[in-house]
């Protein structure tokens, strides 16, 4: 896989592959586009090591010229990410009555719609990030902004953030895993690990806030004495 990624690196199909995967995840969450990413930049690493082994002016220009393709895939990635998200943003604001119904079934966004519009209401929008890491939970934010029709001025710059912050991360962590563990299927698979490990903790965190709203709810009141 990792050869197939170095030679689809060489050329601008990977920007358009990594930009539709990411793109799509908002609506299609088991599409691995961390996956994907991360693949990606483990090839990167893959061609600088090579020619960092090579002592010729020829090879070290080819070796400078690496980083601007990870800077490009940072920048596909995470623009990809902000124009899922105004799309999914922008259905849910006109999606009417039908999709209303359809969050207000589902807990998971329910929850999350109320929460991000407290932290907006708040200035402050730090789930929109968190949230990005969580599995679906781009999709869950996204939805809910847009249902509860959330100024985007509010949302987007979250949003924005969160994209870059999550494209970040993942090509750190194929290019750095490449680099340390070696481009091969074993730093590719703990670079994923470590992106799984960054979700799961999203999710905790993202579950923790409700959690507690429910055990307060459902403790009794305390009781009270005649006087």
């Amino acid at each position: 896989m990792l050869e197939s990624m170095g030679a689809l690196t060489g050329s601008p199909w990977i920007y358009a592959v990594v930009a539709l995967s990411v793109l799509l995840d908002v609506f299609l969450p088991v599409l691995p586009s961390g996956v994907l990413v991360i693949a990606a930049a483990t090839a990167v690493a893959a061609g600088s090591t090579t020619v960092a082994g090579t002592a010729s002016a020829t090879n070290a220009a080819e070796q400078v010229s690496q980083v601007p393709s990870l800077l490009t895939l940072i920048l596909c990635a995470a623009s990809a990410s902000v124009l899922g998200d105004l799309v999914a943003y922008r259905l849910a604001w006109r999606g009417g009555e039908r999709l209303d119904r359809a969050i207000a079934r589902s807990r998971r966004l329910t929850s999350a719609q109320e929460r991000l519009g407290a932290a907006l209401a708040r200035g402050g929008g730090i789930l929109v990030i968190i949230a990005r890491f969580a599995p679906a939970g781009r999709s869950v934010v996204s939805l809910g902004a847009g249902a509860a029709h959330r100024n985007v001025k509010d949302f987007l710059p979250w949003s924005a953030l969160a994209g870059v912050a999550w494209a970040g991360y993942s090509v750190g962590l194929g290019y750095f895993g490449g680099q340390w563990l070696g481009a091969s299927w074993v730093g590719t698979a703990v670079s994923v690990l470590a992106l799984f490990a960054a979700g799961a903790l999203a999710a905790y965190v993202m579950r923790r806030p409700a959690a507690e709203a429910a055990a307060r709810t459902a403790a009794p009141a305390p009781a009270t004495t005649a006087s």
